[in-house]
Parts: C-alpha cells; structure tokens; sequence
C-alpha cells in the first residue's frame, strides 16, 4: 500500500478558526468500526510476517487506528462552487455519505470574487462547451425555482436576478460580429436581439457607445449572489448530517492518498485528519489542481499533467452606489477575446475589459483584469484604476468621481480563476487512478458551468448515462505501471 504526504495550503493566513461538521453519533460507530475492527484484523493477520506487502498492511493498520478516521463514499477535495455542487448532486441523487475537504473555507479562492453572471450571450453555440452551458442554466432555473417552491424568495437566498446581459460594441467591426452573434444565438433557440445605439441607449440611459455602436441582448441572462449561493448550498448539504451522510473538513489542507496496489485511492490524508473513501474521490481545487495532482501523483507511476494555470483577476465594488444605474448586466465586445487569450511567451502581463452588473444589495461591480502573476493575489491599485478609467468610457458619469472620492464604499475582490489552455475544463477520471476524479478548470465560467459540471461528475461516479457529452473533457495523459 503506497502512501506519501504533501502539506498545501490555499491561504496560509486565513484567520477562520478550523471547521469539522458532521454528525458526531454516527461517525463515532463508523469510526469505532474502521479503526478498532479492521486496524485490529490487518494486525492481527501481519504479525509474524516481515514480507513487503504485508509491512504495507501494518502501515496501513496502524493508520487506521487513528483516533480522527472517518468513512465516506465520495470524499470531495475543493469547496468552491464546482466542489460544493458536487457534493449536493451526489447528496441529493443517491444514496452515498460524502465529505467536503478544503484547505481554507468556501469563497476563499476564484468563487468568492466573482461577479456572479449567468450569461449566455458571450458564448458560442455548437462549441465544445456550449452543451455543458446550456444544461448548467437550465438546472440553475430549476435550482431557483426550487427554492421558491418551498416558499423562499430565490433573490433574497441565491441573489438570483433576471437581469439580462449586453455584449457591446463600439465599432462598426464589432457591430457586425454582434450580428452575426445574434443570429447564431437565436439559431441556438435563446431570445436574442440587436440593439443600435438609439436602442440601447433607451434600455441603459448612462451607457454611450457612440453611433456605430450597438449590442447584443439576451433579455433572458441571469445572475446571483456567489456567496449567498454557496451559503444556501452548505446549509442543504448539512441537512444530511443528521442522516450520517455528510462532513465538511474546512481549513485542513490535503497531504496525500492511501493507495492499494490495484490503482484504487482507499483514503485521503488531510493534515489532520484521514478520510476513507468507497467509492471515488472528486480533486475540484480550482487553479491548484495541476501542482496538487502532480505532488499527489509524484511516487504512482503515472505521467500526467493538469495544466491549469492561475490567472488573476480584479474586480472594484462600489456599495450602494447610487450615481449610476444599470438595468442589465454588460460586458464589452473584446472581453471574449481576452477571456480567450493564450498563455504564450511574450503575451500581454495583463488586460482589462469593462464588465458592469449592480448586484441585489445596490452595489456597482465592474470589471475586469486578467493577469498571469503565479499564485501573487496582492491588490494593484494600478490594475484597479484602469478597471475604473475603462469604465469611464463607457459611463461618462463616472469620470465626475475619483476613486479616492469613494475610498470610504469601495473594495477589490481579487481571485486566482483556473486557466485551461484551450479554454475547456478538465472533467473525468484520472487514468491510472481507478477511482480518483477531477474537476477543475473552468475559469471564469465556474458560477455558469457548476451544475452541468456537479452532474456530470455525479453521473460518471453512480455510472448513470450521461446528460451531456463528457468526451471534450477527458482527461488526456500517458501512463505507465
């Protein structure tokens, strides 16, 4: 049985006192039943022996004598939206105990600092992922009707807000990609219209493009509230607690897998506590997946490679502010091309594209900056008053404040979204490891891919059939035994 450690840590600094919740009772049985019985059988039966193998079982017995073990079916590395919604899918559409593992607590990383939009209109029908994003808003409305079926306003619990979404454009150039954009939107079967400049300024008053320019308007786009989401998610997934279904494991960082010779990953070795998996274990860990895998893998024989990459990013919320008002969520034309910007030498260090949403509580959100800086999640005033400068040019009302004007209401998200070269998450089985999953980069697509994401993973480890073709997010590697 191979084992080996790795101490990581998403926010060293974290202030959060450490977090174990699960249902005390039951856990205690089916400790007493892993640590005591089975510890007590490997010895039992490695003794007299000094053979490899069986040393590996007397390492493997004297581990599971640990006083902090558990046992789960599924055991969840990530508490992000995509970790999170996975948990639920597996909660609510099985059977299966499960547990939720971080190395911090949720919102910490690219989830938490997000902007919260459901919009469609920026992306491409009958690309790779254009599937998996339709599936993804249809179970975000059923999630939101939900949530009002059982009595509760969805924006008062999930920020959830039909907002509809603006793709601008200044330029006769980008006018004519916004029409050409519409019609593949409406081929696609979504409500989708293009707006002139006389239009749209009717629909956003403070918005001036000039009189090239125009948009494309989806009057059906969504957003929410991150954290008022992944609120209401861990507050249902605790629900199975008392069923014995369910743990989370905040602020313990990941430091290995117990692994037999058969390629299955039997545990999970946090730094303080061990997990026993039955059934899969799901690696959802955002930009950290690729240097995580790699120490996790080092030791097993495999040749396998998660090139995610972090790729930082900025946003500047202004609250309760009243000075300017927007109908619609917007993003300017060229933000798809630096969302689509590779990772090459000599590339632009960073690149800024006006976003602008007011979220359920009156606070302005504007965006936003892209930057490959490594894991460097330091504010730069710099990127912040060119976030605010490009704003401006959109909103000329704006250019009446300073930002030290509005020092006192003003704050940055700043977040590390996981970058996939190609632009596609990486959604599957980890070829060489028989029960280990992973998914993770999604970018800034992770708020709109989570629950399409959260059931296909589910799907994979019930073995269901699959709502949506999972093929274009297989993990690809090399593997030698």
């Amino acid at each position: 049985m191979a084992s080996f450690s790795l101490s990581i840590s998403l926010n060293p600094n974290h202030s959060i006192n450490d977090t174990v919740f699960f249902h005390r009772r039951h856990f205690l049985r089916r400790v007493a039943t892993v640590s005591r019985l089975s510890g007590r059988k490997f010895l039992k039966q490695n003794l007299s022996s000094t053979k490899p193998e069986n040393n590996r079982r007397k390492k493997l017995a004297a581990v599971r004598m640990s006083s902090d073990s558990h046992s789960y079916d599924v055991v969840v590395v990530g508490a992000g939206i995509i970790g999170l919604t996975i948990a639920r899918q597996l909660l609510n559409g099985s059977d299966l105990s499960v547990a939720v593992v971080d190395a911090a607590v949720p919102c910490s990383g690219a989830t938490g600092a997000g902007q919260g939009y459901i919009w469609m209109v920026h992306k491409v029908p009958g690309s790779e992922k254009w599937e998996l994003a339709m599936r993804s808003r249809e179970l975000w409305e059923k999630f939101a009707e939900d949530v009002k079926y059982k009595g509760m306003d969805p924006q008062e619990v999930l920020g959830w807000k039909k907002t509809g979404s603006l793709l601008v454009g200044k330029t006769s150039q980008e006018m004519a990609a916004l029409k050409g954009k519409v019609e593949q939107l409406s081929k696609a079967g979504l409500k989708a219209e293009l707006l002139s400049g006389t239009n749209l300024q009717e629909v956003e008053p403070a918005l001036v493009i000039g009189e090239e320019g125009g948009a494309a308007f989806l009057p059906d786009d969504y957003q929410l509230d991150a954290r008022r989401s992944v609120a209401y998610i861990e507050k249902e997934n605790r629900r199975y607690a008392t069923e014995g279904r369910y743990g989370e494991y905040y602020n313990q960082a990941l430091t290995g897998f117990l692994r037999s010779d058969n390629g299955k990953v039997e545990a999970v070795k946090t730094s303080k506590s061990l997990l026993y998996s039955k059934k899969a274990v799901v690696i959802a860990t955002g930009c950290w997946t690729g240097s995580l895998m790699q120490e996790l893998i080092r030791d097993l024989d495999i040749e396998f490679d998660v090139p995610v990459k972090p790729r930082k990013g900025h946003l500047l919320v202004i609250e309760n502010f009243s000075s300017l008002k927007l109908n619609h969520g917007l993003m300017e034309a060229g933000y798809v091309g630096h969302q689509d910007a590779t990772l090459r030498p000599g590339a632009e260090p960073s690149s800024i594209s006006m976003t602008a949403t007011m979220d359920t509580s009156g606070n302005l959100v504007l965006g936003s900056s892209r930057q490959f800086v490594g894991f460097n999640t330091e504010i730069s005033e710099h990127i912040i008053n060119q976030i605010w400068e490009r704003a401006g040019e959109f909103f000329p009302s704006l250019r009446q404040f300073s930002l030290t004007d509005l020092e006192k209401t003003r704050h940055v998200r700043v977040g590390l979204r996981p970058f996939m070269p190609g632009g596609k998450p990486m959604i599957g089985l980890v070829p060489g490891l028989s029960n280990v999953f992973v998914a993770a980069g999604h970018e800034g697509e992770g708020l709109s891919l989570a629950l399409g994401t959260a059931e296909m993973v589910a799907d994979m480890v019930l073995g269901n059939p699959p709502k949506v073709d999972s093929a274009p997010y297989a993990l690809h590697t090399h593997c030698s035994r």
